[in-house]
């Protein structure tokens, strides 16, 4: 249940998620939207930086691949920054987006998700540190340049292989680091 700030109270009757940059086709749901479309049960173990892994768990929800393929794919699209609320950010590799594990989570063990664990929805990387696999995830900016988001910003590694134990990347970064990379990414929009 970790996260940093607190948790924020998502009214879903305005909540939105969007597919934005280099796709052909961007665009927008409402959480009913969202609710429509098909949805896939995973089974995956999880693990956290901070050296805990919880093993079988069972998530439902909406599975990232379709919403890439509704989004259309730019062949320079390498990387996704997800935005999450309260200005939470994460980047991926392409590659480690566009798998079928991977899911917007709506449900674990059967239960919606609760506001602790990312309800309503939260991004499914379980092949990643579960930092990865942000809460209250609202949308996919895709990129051609890898962009740290807030954890990554602030030392994590920018990609988190649990098995490769990557961890922490080196020193945070600088200010003046942290609003280059905000302005590169607000080209994109």
């Amino acid at each position: 249940m970790l996260h940093y700030g607190d948790v924020p109270t998502v009214d879903t009757s305005s909540w939105t998620f969007s597919v934005s940059g280099m796709v052909e086709r961007p665009f927008s749901l409402t959480w009913d939207e969202l609710l429509a479309l098909p949805r896939k049960t995973v089974q995956c173990d999880i693990h956290c930086v901070t050296t805990w892994s919880r093993l079988d768990n069972t998530f439902e929800g909406v599975p990232v691949q379709a919403l890439l393929e509704r989004a259309g794919l730019k062949p320079a699209a390498q990387f996704c920054l997800v935005v999450a609320e309260q200005g939470f950010t994460t980047n991926l590799p392409l590659s480690d987006l566009n798998r079928p594990e991977n899911l917007i989570a709506l449900t674990w063990a059967g239960e919606p998700l609760t506001p602790e664990h990312g309800g309503p929805a939260r991004l499914l990387v379980p092949h990643l540190y579960f930092w990865k696999s942000a809460k209250w995830v609202r949308g996919f900016e895709l990129l051609d340049e890898d962009l740290p988001g807030f954890w990554e910003q602030n030392g994590y590694h920018m990609r988190g292989d649990p098995w490769k134990e990557e961890r922490y990347g080196g020193r945070g970064l600088t200010q003046h680091e942290i609003n280059k990379f905000r302005n590169a990414s607000k080209k994109h929009l």
